[in-house]
């Protein structure tokens, strides 16, 4: 069984201005940031009649390591349905794949089943299930005992949308988010999907510029970069950089001081490296000093 205790709050100082962390990338080297968080509700319990486990996403998830996890503690299966793998991860396999892979993970390039047996668990791409809220809340709980004396305003990029839909609903402040793998009318679809009666959705912003999910942008880079330079911290290469900014192109809109969850993804950032020199060589030579 894993024990989620209390992740820790730091100042940092980034551009300019002071922002709060919540470490939750600090949580757990399986199930760091929202994935511990997500599926803290399957590591508490146990399930005597599943044999195996079943999920879908992409070949470099984080949601598909931790599960693999999950699945050796619990003795179970592990099969992870794909439409693709990339040749490089097929020639070379690393970070989440290949962690994945070596804790008994089968990978299935097939549509995910719409039917199974009773003994088998399904888990929805990322994790964006109602089980959630069962770790969400210990989040909102350890973020209101904290500030409960203080005015704050909540930021996270978002993926599905499921964390930040459930701390809206048990955290005593606003919680703004930015979606990372769709449209503001994709996250507002995921919102009404998987809590149609919600008392408060979180605030959605976004950009100008339209960026696709898992394509390289250099000022995803250059933002990765400085952040790591002036606030000594590692963040995700996927989310974290159009996270912040985003959250940096809005800061006048916020009227309290801003905690950042960083929601950890750490494992995927070697391949994203590989990704990021192979298409930006001179910029990549010219920080990689500093990884």
């Amino acid at each position: 069984m894993i024990e989620i205790n209390p992740s820790k709050i730091e100042t940092l100082f980034f551009e300019g201005r002071e922002f709060d962390l919540k470490r939750d990338d600090l949580l757990d080297v399986h199930f760091s940031g929202n994935k511990a968080r997500k599926f803290h509700y399957f590591l508490t319990h146990e399930f005597p009649k599943i044999k195996r486990l079943i999920s879908h996403g992409s070949a470099q998830s984080n949601a598909m390591y931790s599960l693999s996890v999950l699945a050796k503690q619990k003795g179970w299966e592990f099969f992870y349905y794909v439409d693709h793998i990339p040749s490089f991860l097929k020639t070379a396999p690393q970070g989440n794949y290949a962690a994945a892979l070596a804790n008994g993970m089968t990978i299935m390039i097939a549509p995910f089943p719409l039917t199974y047996e009773e003994d088998t668990l399904a888990i929805p791409e990322g994790g964006c299930m109602k089980e959630a809220a069962y770790g969400i809340k210990q989040l909102a709980k350890e973020i209101n005992s904290y500030y409960h004396d203080r005015e704050i305003e909540i930021f996270l990029p978002s993926g599905t949308g499921t964390t930040a839909l459930f701390l809206q609903q048990y955290t005593d402040f606003s919680v703004h988010t930015t979606p990372c793998v769709g449209s503001r009318e994709y996250l507002l679809k995921q919102f009404n999907i998987l809590l149609p009666d919600a008392k408060r959705l979180p605030n959605i912003l976004t950009l100008e510029k339209k960026y696709h999910f898992g394509k390289l942008y250099r000022e995803f880079f250059e933002i990765w970069v400085k952040l790591k330079e002036q606030t000594g911290v590692s963040f995700d290469l996927l989310y974290d950089p159009l996270g912040w900014l985003t959250l940096l192109a809005h800061q006048s809109q916020f009227q309290h001081d801003i905690l950042y969850i960083h929601q950890g993804g750490l494992l995927g950032n070697e391949s994203m490296l590989q990704r990021y020199s192979r298409k930006y060589h001179d910029d990549f030579t010219k920080h990689s000093q500093r990884f």
